[in-house]
């Protein structure tokens, strides 16, 4: 993949958290990097991120016995899970791979997988945020997993054994042993698990601006166009055509999250990708000391510079279909049950799409029978956390070295 000094041009598709530390990567590899999307740096799925940097994040989604408990969760209301009707066919496939994702021994595979990359991700932020001045947006209060019943808490111990028996230190807590971590949370809460090892970003979509504004300060070009395919050029990476002008470098990267699985079919392949839409909004903080995750509710609940964000939601719907506020925000108001006295004084509210796998595991590699486009995308719900380690990983292809991480798993043909 590696080309001379003359040569050495890139685009990267893609302007969330993956394409700009991607892009940020390749600079540092010596590539001239021009950075491409429809929207400004972080505007799309990394500006309602919900912040956390899950360092022991191996477990899949997809867990035995989860087939059962399905249909239940598409008939609450209440649960972040839900699939518009007209959406029901096109997602079948997807849904059947993601059951069976979730085999003990297919979970143990991505598991293993998964803590190759995760286990790396300070390490992999730690040169971008501090040329960038982005060093003091990351912070290291760790992860408080909370539990109103005990049935939820033995209901995520299987999860929890995952990460544990793979090195992932995991503190099991009563509730007052919880509230010593957290105090503002309420008599409610019954048990807790602390993992300490995990971060969180105080602000998502301004980090990926700042870094975006390291890029072109280091000589990267950054343009908002909206791509629509591309074409053929002989000997060399495809010509990357947009709404207003057509661009070629001899790499090209695609990393535009949910909306990758269109560019990538127009290169030939097929990836089984669904647009997993969630939600948030921003209430005022009432001091909250860190992350919390209510497992009963599944609301992810994360401090942040300009308020305390509340995030949930599973809604496999097209990637660009309008948002559906009336039932997000039911589910996301369920946490003034667990925090007494907070203000349910709404800031901000907003919807996202994450470009998720059924096997839980982003796609990296080289595209199938086109070796100078490199693909970086469906992260899931953790692109936050990997968007640092793909870029490594990428840049470490596209300058031809073998990559400090086995990316095998991760193969864009592995279906």
């Amino acid at each position: 993949m590696a080309e001379n000094s003359q040569e050495r041009t890139a685009l990267v598709i893609g302007a969330g958290i993956v394409g700009v530390c991607t892009a940020l990567y390749l600079q540092r590899e010596g590539f001239t990097v021009t950075l491409i999307d429809k929207a400004g740096p972080g505007e799309t799925c990394s500006a309602v991120n919900a912040g956390g940097l899950g360092a022991g994040s191996c477990s899949p989604f997809s867990l035995p016995g989860l087939w059962r408990k399905v249909p239940g969760m598409l008939m609450n209301r209440l649960h972040p899970l839900s699939v518009p009707p007209s959406n029901f066919l096109p997602a079948t496939p997807w849904f059947i791979r993601f059951l069976l994702a979730g085999r003990q021994r297919r979970v143990d595979e991505i598991a293993d997988a998964l803590l190759t990359v995760v286990s790396n991700i300070f390490e992999a932020y730690e040169p971008l945020v501090t040329d960038a001045g982005a060093k003091d947006m990351i912070q290291h209060q760790g992860r408080l997993f909370v539990y109103t019943s005990r049935r939820a808490f033995e209901s995520g111990r299987y999860e929890r054994n995952v990460r544990s028996s793979r090195g992932v230190e995991i503190e099991e807590l009563d509730g007052d042993q919880t509230r010593e971590i957290e105090p503002k949370l309420g008599p409610n809460v019954v048990h807790g698990a602390y993992q300490r090892i995990n971060g969180h970003v105080v602000n998502p979509k301004r980090l990926v601006q700042v870094l975006a504004e390291h890029l072109v300060r280091s000589g990267g070009t950054l343009l908002r166009e909206k791509v629509t395919g591309f074409e053929t050029v002989t000997d060399g990476a495809p010509k990357v055509v947009t709404e207003t002008a057509s661009h070629t470098a001899r790499l090209v990267v695609i990393a535009a999250g949910a909306w990758s699985r269109a560019l990538a079919a127009q290169l030939g392949t097929e990836v089984p990708m669904q647009a997993e839409r969630g939600y948030f909004m921003m209430l005022p903080d009432p001091g909250i000391r860190g992350p919390l995750q209510w497992n009963d509710k599944l609301l992810a609940i994360c401090p942040m510079e300009h308020g305390l964000r509340v995030s949930s939601g599973a809604e496999f719907a097209p990637v660009d279909a309008p948002p559906d506020y009336d039932r997000a925000l039911a589910n996301l108001r369920q946490v003034d049950g667990l925090i007494p006295g907070l203000e349910m004084r709404e800031l901000e509210r907003g919807m996202g799409a994450r470009p998720s796998m059924p096997d839980s595991m982003p796609v990296i590699g080289a595209c199938p029978g086109h070796p100078k486009v490199l693909f970086a995308f469906g992260h899931g719900h953790i692109g936050l956390t990997l968007g640092a380690v793909t870029g490594k990983l990428i840049g470490e292809l596209a300058a031809g070295r073998p990559t400090s991480i086995d990316i095998t798993p991760f193969r864009p043909d592995r279906f």
